[in-house]
């Protein structure tokens, strides 16, 4: 069986129609999801774009394959679940947004990364980048990488853009440096050059050649990375003013900000924010309904595509015998306590992801309330797909979902854990959640005594801490986080000797 692997970037689960999304419109995805699973319970393993990412390929926690926070890489050398399928006779293949390596200047001179923004950006360094591209790539065959956010974005995708709009190059080369200083503003770029078409021509082009018999008889897995709707936010053409800012419902906790403003460890980000473009960013109404209606037409930009490339698999004959998932890395605020971006915080638009799956011959239409860890992707492919455990990358964390897939109404997770280290110029956070099918509580290394826990059934929005009103279920929460958080911890180095 082949394998679509579809990913977006900060896309929030109930940023769909499918999911009860009132507003904005995702025919695509939504006819995916009733062909297929929708699980309305999945889970990142840690709500930042890099330690995720490394999670879903890896299988394991980020204190094990060691990207635990933006802006360190995943070692080469560590095992994916792509380099199995790749020894395993598949063909694989990736467009678009990767960020296994950081994309910003390194401290050190000496430190390389292959996704480097400006090394890939300048004309003098691009060359260079290209030619030395570290192929297999964590076990890509072929990349064919978009480097950025919004319309600020290079990588082989600046190819691309200059053989067909060369002039638009030069102005993302010149408006680089205001990469975050703006949320959301008004693209020069037509839609036909936006990195969202790119991602789509190219996974088109991919399964043509395929088609075409290019690989011989390799079955593919195929990683379609879209870096919308990540801010800066700027759909292009039609997608720009598709929804308005006057339509938009504010979150039901939107005025929740001033009481955050008491919280132990918020209140002190929130005043003085780590990163105001990026994290933690508190925004008054206006911001917030443009910023939502903005990231809405990129959605239904990229499930446009979506669309587009579901298509081509069922002209080319592909779609009867292809497995497609859907997932984002990791959620936004939007709005949710009158803040928008992600960052360090209990709440539950940055830590749920959305996830479809259709398994040809597997699935049947159907929601699944299951708990889901990112984690736990890569191990039911490569289960799904046949391949031994033997085969499999060794100290894989992941729990198998299988029994899921072939009955929604299977739980093989009572918790998930989500690790969370952020480390931001001289600042180093740290937070541990678990999740439950009841609760969720959430823990800050270096404060005692002090935690947020909210009631998932009674308390949705999350107003409510009961982290002092109820000792009993502290303590058993806590408990339960621990045995968890030891269970997740490295055991490398691997012993070279019985004692």
């Amino acid at each position: 069986m082949n394998v679509l692997f579809i990913i977006t970037d900060q896309h929030r689960a109930d940023h769909m129609s499918c999911s009860g999304n009132p507003i904005l419109k995702t025919p695509n995805l939504d006819r995916l999801a009733n062909d297929g699973i929708r699980f309305t319970n999945a889970f990142c393993a840690n709500p930042m774009c890099m330690p995720n990412r490394s999670s879903i390929l890896t299988g394991v926690y980020p204190n094990v394959h060691g990207c635990r926070s933006n802006g360190i890489n995943l070692p080469l050398d560590i095992p994916t679940f792509v380099q199995t399928l790749r020894n395993r006779g598949y063909q694989t293949f990736s467009t678009g947004k990767m960020h296994l390596q950081f994309f910003t200047p390194p401290f050190k001179r000496k430190t390389h990364s292959a996704e480097n923004i400006g090394a890939w950006l300048h004309e003098k360094t691009a060359e260079n980048m290209r030619k030395n591209f570290p192929l297999p790539y964590y076990g890509f065959d072929e990349v064919e990488i978009v480097l950025g956010h919004g319309d600020l974005c290079t990588g082989h995708y600046s190819d691309w853009l200059e053989e067909r709009a060369p002039q638009f190059l030069e102005d993302i080369r010149t408006r680089f440096t205001n990469f975050f200083n703006t949320l959301v503003y008004d693209t020069k770029l037509p839609e036909q050059y936006y990195n969202t078409t790119y991602v789509e021509e190219r996974t088109i082009a991919f399964l043509e050649r395929y088609s075409s018999g290019n690989y011989g008889e390799k079955p593919f897995f195929l990683h379609c990375s879209f870096p919308d709707p990540h801010h800066p936010v700027c759909p292009p053409g039609r997608y720009k003013d598709m929804y308005k800012p006057e339509d938009i419902e504010l979150p039901p906790t939107f005025n929740d900000i001033k009481n955050l403003y008491n919280h132990k460890f918020l209140g002190l980000y929130i005043k003085d924010p780590i990163f105001r473009g990026a994290m933690l960013r508190e925004s008054p109404e206006e911001e917030v309904r443009k910023f939502i209606a903005s990231t809405y037409g990129s959605i239904t930009m990229v499930d446009n595509a979506i669309g587009r490339i579901l298509a081509s698999f069922q002209k080319l004959g592909l779609d009867e015998n292809t497995m497609v998932i859907y997932t984002s890395d990791h959620g936004d605020l939007c709005g949710d306590h009158g803040m928008l971006l992600k960052g360090p915080s209990p709440f539950n638009g940055v830590l749920q992801v959305p996830l479809i799956w259709k398994v040809p011959g597997v699935t049947k239409p159907a929601v699944s309330e299951a708990l889901v860890s990112s984690i736990d992707l890569s191990k039911t492919i490569l289960t799904l797909l046949g391949i031994r455990e033997r085969h499999h990358p060794p100290d894989m964390q992941g729990v198998d979902i299988t029994p899921i897939l072939k009955d929604p109404n299977e739980k093989v997770r009572d918790c998930c854990l989500i690790e969370e280290d952020e480390e931001v110029g001289p600042l180093k956070i740290r937070l541990r959640h678990l999740i439950t099918e009841t609760h969720k509580i959430t823990t800050y290394a270096g404060l005692k005594d002090y935690g947020d826990i909210f009631d998932r059934k009674n308390d949705p929005n999350e107003l409510h801490n009961l982290w002092y009103d109820n000792k009993e279920l502290r303590y058993m929460l806590l408990e339960k986080l621990y045995h968890e958080n030891l269970n997740a911890q490295s055991r490398l180095p691997k012993r070279q000797s019985p004692s």
